[in-house]
């Protein structure tokens, strides 16, 4: 098998410009709680986040980045998860804010987790789209990342992709370069439309339920809040020297292994794309005629 372009980032790592780049693997170093702190508990290099019918949990990164790539590895409520929401996005600030959302929506016991994938521009969503995994996410950790640079967003699972968002701005299609995005994770309850369109509620006789991270890594440029968005848009840019690792030629779209291995989820995994949706969108979205997956 190929080795995935996401794979070699040691290698560019390692002979590419990594000014304010952050990569730990440690929770502290990178994140913070943002709410609900009594509802953390640290494990050694574990975290968990529950959910009970007091409160939801949620955490966020310390800093805000432009471009590069984001890990953490996730193992989701296990049994009977219906009505509950696991996120792990990125997103700016703003009503025009940008964002890049992972929704795993819980189920009843026995029934397949789904992952719900949204992409913001502009403040503008609507984009979902919907698909099961090859396997069960509640027995082990598995790693999800979104891969940010000038030309692509690409979601990944375990470094295959499941998502292409592409930069067609050459179509008229706004892209989100120009806003630095905060990193963040949640549980809540959602079960007025996360299971089955909200028809199955969350069972509270199954709380706490808990979700569990580690690995935590964030290969990006940081970029302070003391500087502009067009000069942090600069600063996380390749010029002359400068070059950085997500601007490689061989970054800024898949590679062939890559691309087989979307079709192969797009075919065997999707169970909704907003693209195919006419009842939703008489009109076909824009992105939707150019993209090329």
């Amino acid at each position: 098998m190929a080795v995935s372009a996401f794979k070699m980032l040691g290698f560019f790592i390692g002979f590419f410009l990594m000014e304010s780049l952050v990569s730990s693997a440690k929770f502290d170093e990178l994140f913070q709680p943002s709410w609900a702190q009594d509802h953390f508990a640290y494990e050694g290099e574990l975290l968990r986040l529950k959910l009970d019918s007091y409160s939801g949990a949620g955490f966020q990164s310390k800093s805000k980045y432009m471009f590069g790539k984001v890990t953490v590895q996730i193992k989701l409520v296990e049994g009977d998860s219906a009505g509950t929401v696991t996120a792990f996005y990125m997103s700016s600030e703003g009503t025009n804010h940008n964002e890049f959302d992972f929704e795993f929506l819980g189920n009843t016991t026995g029934e397949p987790y789904l992952v719900q994938t949204n992409v913001y521009v502009n403040g503008v969503g609507n984009r979902e789209q919907r698909l099961s995994l090859w396997f069960d996410p509640t027995k082990d950790f598995h790693s999800y990342s979104i891969f940010w640079n000038q030309r692509q967003v690409v979601f990944l699972v375990d470094d295959t992709p499941i998502r292409l968002h592409a930069n067609m701005e050459n179509k008229g299609i706004p892209f989100p370069r120009d806003q630095a995005m905060g990193v963040y994770s949640s549980i809540w309850n959602a079960d007025d439309w996360a299971t089955q369109g909200g028809r199955i509620k969350t069972d509270w006789s199954h709380a706490p339920f808990v979700a569990s991270y580690k690995g935590f890594e964030i290969n990006a440029c940081e970029c302070p809040a003391s500087i502009a968005a067009d000069d942090n848009a600069k600063k996380c840019s390749s010029s002359g020297e400068k070059r950085y690792w997500w601007d490689e030629p061989t970054l800024s779209e898949l590679n062939v292994h890559q691309s087989h291995e979307l079709k192969w989820v797009k075919a065997n995994h999707m169970i909704y794309d907003y693209c195919s949706d006419t009842a939703r969108f008489p009109v076909t979205p824009l992105e939707c005629l150019h993209h090329r997956h």
